[in-house]
């Protein structure tokens, strides 16, 4: 067995997802913070408009579509000064060969990402 990853790894591991989808779809990144709890995680510009996005490691069997609705909130309201649009990407990370064993570094994961859901 290797080793299993950190919930900092983990969260890293989704920011990086999250990170090339914006990077393809042409975002500007701004500030990016990959603290634990310290959000947005990705502040970004494109067409002209800011956009907060929240990431979170979601672990399996969690649905990586469902968030905090609470703090996702706070979240759009701190957006809504800057005039910015609120996203919030999930992402869950399981296991290759057992979805329910923790996620090992240099092993297979899934990936479970469904792309940005604005909020």
């Amino acid at each position: 067995m290797g080793k299993v990853l950190t919930e900092q790894e983990l969260h890293n591991l989704a920011m990086n997802i999250v990170g090339k989808e914006l990077e393809a779809n042409g975002f500007e990144f701004m500030a990016i913070n990959s603290k634990l709890k310290k959000n947005p995680q990705y502040v970004c510009l494109k067409a002209k408009t800011l956009h907060f996005i929240v990431v979170r490691n979601v672990m399996f069997p969690q649905d990586p579509n469902e968030f905090d609705e609470e703090m996702m909130q706070k979240m759009k309201n701190h957006a809504n000064k800057f005039e910015a649009r609120t996203y919030f990407a999930g992402v869950g990370l399981s296991n290759a060969s057992d979805q329910n064993l923790p996620v090992y570094l240099n092993e297979e994961y899934i990936v479970d990402y469904q792309g940005l859901i604005e909020i």
